[in-house]
């Protein structure tokens, strides 16, 4: 558990370790709200054996849990967050969904934050600031998502805010994603190869294989499950056998509560739903199924009602499987409630983003192909690949030769793949249009780091600016990550205001380990803490940033 102490509380007690660990700890990073409470994590990464698909690999544990410990906060918490990596190699953590205003030095990606080295620790100071919901943390280097190092992230609503529903009487995380036998390792070593993976083994639930998730319900009450897929590339669709699900918040935003039998969640996607146990008293099948594979992935957990007169019977309910219309119209579907608030007491509606004139169009089209015999993915035509410097520092130093702001187009070439440091530039508090086109015959998920964005719309075929007047420009809703569908395209809307160097990247792993991902670069010239915060006084320093001091102490 973590210890949760809010700044300026009295008590006494509290033991002069602890008083000094805290005094430490906050003084790396002063410009925080004294008003807003602090909760401090101690973690330590290590290997361990885990065997979620019954054989034996290694796993990536957090104070020996696979997945992971689970973040509980409210909106605009601080939360302190000491990693300790034990592992062999570099390690970091990133925070999807946490946007980190002004704040991008510690997003823990690499064009943004230097790894971890073996036996060292960093200590993560992050505000959750103005957000609520459910999101996840996962390990952003090498292939090491593929052994967990992954676990749930909650953002509760301030005790004064209303929430658009009742508390359940339960609040659950559930982290589903398809998964390995192999380890990491061979994993990375057939992408360093040029080789593509081959089709996974399973899909787990909260680090579990078939039939090892097991959740309790009392009957006539109402749960909170937030699902999560933290997998590495396929849509996955969840569904309760004989129970409805109702829809209530998806990535931060507060959604109309549309009732739903079963909901496709693609990868790097968070969701919550509310479901009642108002069915006879014995078990149900809990249900993730892959979604737009020739091969259906499975697996089964149990809800148990705590007066169960049997066990689970029968075949476990089917899904839909390659239907794309179907999940296309699901997610039309998904809106924003208007009139339930968020964060703040005012509405969610009370921001009219369909009324803001767009000032730029940023089109965006994957590909995938061979550079120099070896597997690539690209966006507009460019492969990314990683500096010996992040990016963000060397912005912050004005270290030359490490990336070139404009090295990516913001249209598709149609060109052949290059491998390239990709950042492209923006302006701060720019509106623009951003337009994922996907011409290939597989789905597509896209995240970026440090931003909610309006997803206006999507259709199959090739966007064009005819199609904005089929834009939901009411109620769209407000999240992270977005799914555009086989020889589709899907459109979004974001208000640039938070400065920083943001990772938009493919959720399908592999994909974005070999290249299919660039950095935003949203800028100004300013140097007001009111726009972006200085580099943390205890960031890790290293490439060509090596040697250089951050600020005093």
């Amino acid at each position: 558990m973590p210890l949760n102490l809010a700044v300026g509380g009295g008590g006494g007690g509290g033991g002069i370790v602890l008083g000094a660990f805290v005094c430490v700890t906050l003084s790396l990073f002063a410009i925080v709200n004294a008003e807003d409470p602090y909760r401090f994590f101690n973690w330590n990464v290590t290997y361990g054996d885990i065997y979620p698909l019954g054989v034996k690999q290694q796993g990536i544990l957090i104070n020996g849990q696979f997945p992971g410990p689970d973040i509980h906060s409210v909106t605009n918490d601080n939360l302190i967050i000491n990693v300790f990596n034990s592992l062999d190699e570099p390690f970091l953590l990133s925070w999807s969904g946490i946007q980190q205003r002004r704040n991008s030095f510690v997003d823990g990606v690499f064009g943004t934050t230097c790894p971890i080295p073996p036996g060292k620790n960093y200590t993560y100071i992050l505000q959750v600031k103005d957000q609520i919901g459910s999101f996840y943390y996962f390990p952003s280097l090498a292939f090491h998502k593929a052994a967990g190092g992954f676990g749930g992230i909650r953002i509760l609503s301030r005790p004064r805010i209303p929430v658009p529903f009742d508390d359940p009487a339960g609040d659950y995380t559930l982290l589903v994603g398809d998964w390995y036998k192999s380890n990491h390792t061979k994993l990375k070593g057939i992408l360093d190869g040029g080789r593509k993976l081959p089709f996974p083994d399973g899909i787990l639930i909260n680090g579990r294989g078939p039939t090892g998730y097991y959740l309790t319900v009392e009957q006539g009450k109402t749960y909170r499950l937030r699902i999560s897929n933290v997998g590495l590339q396929n849509s996955l669709n969840f569904r309760i056998q004989n129970h409805k699900m109702k829809l209530v918040e998806v990535e931060g935003t507060h959604t109309l509560q549309t009732t739903y039998s079963s909901l496709d969640v693609h990868v790097g996607q968070s969701y919550s739903v509310l479901f009642t146990a108002d069915q006879p008293g014995q078990d149900y099948y809990i249900v993730v199924s892959s979604r737009f594979t020739s091969t259906v992935l499975t697996t089964t957990g149990v809800l148990h009602y705590s007066n169960s007169a049997g066990p689970v019977s029968g075949p476990p309910p089917g899904g839909p499987t390659i239907q794309v219309d179907w999940s296309l119209n699901q997610a039309r579907s998904i809106r924003t409630n208007l009139t339930a608030s968020g964060p703040r007491p005012n509405p969610q509606g009370s921001y009219h983003y369909g009324l803001i004139n767009t000032t730029k169009t940023i089109r965006l089209a994957s590909s995938a192909g061979q550079v120099d015999g070896k597997q690539r993915y690209a966006i507009n035509s460019v492969s990314f690949i990683a500096p010996d410097t992040p990016m963000k520092l060397a912005d912050y130093f004005q270290i030359g030769g490490v990336f070139r702001v404009g090295s990516i187009s913001d249209n598709p070439t149609g060109g052949g793949i290059y491998k390239d440091t990709s950042v492209m530039g923006v302006d701060y508090r720019a509106f623009i249009e951003i337009v994922f086109q996907n011409d290939e015959d597989i789905i597509q998920s896209y995240h970026l780091d440090g931003y909610a964005f309006w997803v206006v719309g999507m259709d199959g075929g090739q966007w064009t600016s005819a199609s904005r007047n089929q834009y939901n420009l009411r109620d769209a809703v407000a999240r992270t990550t977005v799914q555009v569908y086989p020889k589709s395209w899907s459109a979004i809307y974001i208000a640039l205001d938070n400065v920083g160097m943001w990772n938009l990247r493919s959720e399908f792993w592999a994909r974005q380990y070999l290249g299919q991902q660039f950095y935003l670069r949203v800028y100004t010239t300013s140097t007001s803490l009111r726009d972006e915060y200085p580099i943390p006084k205890n960031a890790i320093l290293c490439g060509r940033a090596a040697g250089r001091h951050t600020r005093p102490l």
